[in-house]
């Protein structure tokens, strides 16, 4: 009996940490913000209603698109993940998967969510989505290496997800899908020049090359920084301006876009990483309140 139990243990820690590598390998944390602004993209289409299957479907493909996507970046980054703190514990660096599992695992789950995309919604998200992962996969995670318009490239993808759920939605890319898009293309720079500000050591010892200019945290970094949370002011108000969604939208874009402003000028005054840390997690607190309020004030 105590041998049947131990066995039972192990299996069940065996399943775990198995469950647990692959949620690392695919990002799910991650993704799942980057799926939301997908869910907010289909619900902002004019005359599409809230339906829970339908969302949850739209979770799943966009959870396995993007799961597939970052598990390319890694299969590609697995030697230099070994020369960073933060990355050399990952299931591939760390030599917990074989090369080969995170090949089909990246196969097998980009397939199966672009098969939801369009299977679900319409080919045309599919589409989009299928050039989304080859961006980001094939395109953003080599360049990295490259120079620091890496960053435009990853921009490209990452803004990518709004647009895909209003075409999941209308069939189509017209105006409001892509001012959806402008706000989290413009979002991206700032948000990632932060976090290669903080981790700017650890890339240097990758060889990532993330930063503008020179490629140093320095004041040009910040007022570049600043230059784009400028644009996505007037950026956040052109949903209310083609209809998409309510005054009360305009509004609150606007606030949280002079918040976002405000830590890129104090990153540009202090020229810090505790300060390009406030500006990373500015970028989280502006996103998912924009994108909340553009849900509940929907035209």
């Amino acid at each position: 009996m105590l041998q049947e139990n131990s066995i039972k243990l192990s299996s069940s820690y065996a399943v775990a940490s198995k469950v647990k590598d692959y949620s690392q390998l695919m990002k799910f944390n991650l993704t799942f913000m980057v799926v939301f602004s997908s869910v907010v993209g289909y619900l902002l289409v004019p005359g599409v209603e809230f339906n829970l299957v339908k969302v949850l479907l739209l979770f799943a493909g966009g959870l396995l698109v993007s799961g597939s996507a970052n598990t390319i970046n890694q299969i590609w980054e697995k030697n230099t993940d070994k020369l960073m703190a933060r990355t050399a514990v990952r299931p591939l660096p760390s030599g917990r998967m074989h090369d080969n599992e995170a090949i089909a695992l990246a196969v097998i789950t980009g397939i199966a969510g672009l098969l939801v995309m369009g299977y679900c919604f319409n080919w045309l998200s599919a589409a989009l989505s299928g050039v989304s992962l080859v961006l980001y996969g094939f395109v953003y995670t080599p360049w990295k290496k490259w120079n620091s318009l890496a960053v435009l490239v990853g921009a490209v993808p990452g803004a990518m997800p709004p647009l895909i759920g209003w075409a999941a939605g209308a069939n189509n890319l017209s105006e409001g899908g892509w001012s959806l898009f402008a706000i989290q293309f413009l979002w991206q720079f700032p948000h990632f020049w932060a976090i290669a500000w903080i981790a700017y050591k650890d890339y240097t010892r990758a060889g990532f090359k993330m930063l503008p200019g020179s490629g140093e945290p320095n004041k040009y970094t910040a007022i570049q920084a600043a230059m784009y949370t400028l644009l996505l002011i007037p950026a956040g108000v052109a949903p209310y301006l083609l209809k998409i969604t309510g005054s009360i939208s305009a509004i609150v874009a606007i606030l949280a876009g002079i918040f976002f402003l405000y830590r890129a000028i104090n990153l540009y005054r202090k020229n810090d990483v505790p300060a390009a840390r406030k500006l990373m997690f500015g970028s989280y607190i502006y996103l998912t309140i924009v994108q909340l309020v553009q849900l509940l004030d929907k035209a």
